[in-house]
């Protein structure tokens, strides 16, 4: 497998007049070329700004660590540089398309300014022409005429679609999907997923796919990694992680599926308390004010990510033993007898 992204130690913090806020804390991950890495967490848990902080959209920001795209480092590009990259090499599909698509222009012209910024030498007919193209691609209906259309004339899901297609049309090697389908419907969301399923399995694009629910990324994803408060506390291909969490944290988000092996007797158990002040975050394991299993050594230290039990490539950030891993009773015991020691 070719890897396409590697990041290493990133670190982003924005000076405020409160304090500083350590929004990333020391991330690594990687992506590979036609493959999707989820990442699952609560808002204020980083997800959004690791990305936003790789691509040069956090300007105010103090980045620390590396990012290599195809062996080259992001973080030292200058602005102009990241430019070219990103929309070109590197898409990006925001959370809410309404905001992101000008109210004032047609949603084709968009597209093709999009085109004609990368490519000068192409002619406005023929941007056009692949803008229809585009359209019509992620299933909107009668491109030809809707391409004419205002962003407030496409319905949310619509809107969306839009959105793909212009993070598709100058062919990317890497899409990032930010929450992509939260303000949508139930139908409508399941549709989008199905249609960024679809364009990555037809173009062999990589695909990081943000989101705040694992019931999401329960069909799209290749693996997924959990933060919490700025860090990755668990990390593991999709089944793995469904079937055997290991980190308090990852069980608690499968608990509140609804419908989920976590969620026994079809109630839904949620996380208790919120998420911490990243200005203040808890000393040691940030999770542990909420953790049902906090022990002594909790508050004192950091947990390192670390392989538990089952081999392969699962890790988890947890002073838990290792073999702790799944739903059932047998890990449950494990947890309860590791708190009571």
């Amino acid at each position: 497998m070719t890897r396409l992204l590697d990041v290493t130690d990133l670190r982003v913090a924005f000076p405020t007049s409160d304090g500083v806020v350590r929004a990333v804390r020391g991330l690594s991950f990687t992506v590979d070329r036609g493959k999707t890495l989820a990442i699952v967490g609560e808002s204020g848990s980083g997800k959004t700004v690791s990305t936003q902080a790789i691509l040069g959209l956090t300007p105010d920001a103090d980045i620390e660590g590396t990012a290599l795209f195809e062996g080259v480092d992001l973080l030292k590009l200058d602005h102009e540089q990241l430019r070219r990259i990103r929309g070109a090499e590197i898409s990006v599909v925001f959370q809410d398309p309404l905001t992101s698509l000008h109210p004032l222009y047609k949603v084709g012209w968009q597209i093709e300014e999009l085109i004609r910024v990368h490519r000068p030498d192409e002619s406005r007919a023929s941007a056009r022409r692949r803008a229809v193209e585009l359209l019509g691609l992620v299933g909107i209906p009668r491109p030809e005429r809707r391409v004419d259309d205002y962003p407030h004339q496409f319905s949310g899901g619509m809107r969306q679609r839009a959105m793909i297609a212009m993070a598709l049309a100058l062919n990317p090697k890497l899409i990032v999907a930010d929450e992509p389908t939260t303000a949508l419907d139930a139908t409508v969301q399941a549709q989008i997923l199905e249609l960024i399923a679809r364009v990555q399995a037809e173009f062999d694009i990589a695909l990081i796919l943000i989101t705040h629910d694992l019931g999401v990324v329960a069909d799209i994803a290749d693996e997924v990694m959990v933060m919490y408060a700025g860090l990755a506390v668990e990390r593991a291909d999709r089944r793995t992680l469904y079937y055997r969490p290991h980190h308090p944290y990852t069980k608690g988000l499968l608990e509140s599926i609804p419908g989920s092996s976590g969620a026994r007797g079809g109630r839904l158990r949620p996380i208790p308390g919120s998420p911490p002040s990243l200005i203040a975050i808890p000393q040691g394991c940030a999770f542990h004010p909420r953790c049902p299993y906090v022990m002594p050594v909790c508050p004192a230290e950091l947990p390192p990510l670390a392989r538990v039990t089952g081999g392969g490539e699962h890790a988890s950030a947890c002073w838990l033993p290792h073999e702790a891993v799944g739903l059932g009773t047998a890990a449950e015991a494990i947890r309860l007898q590791a708190k009571e020691a």
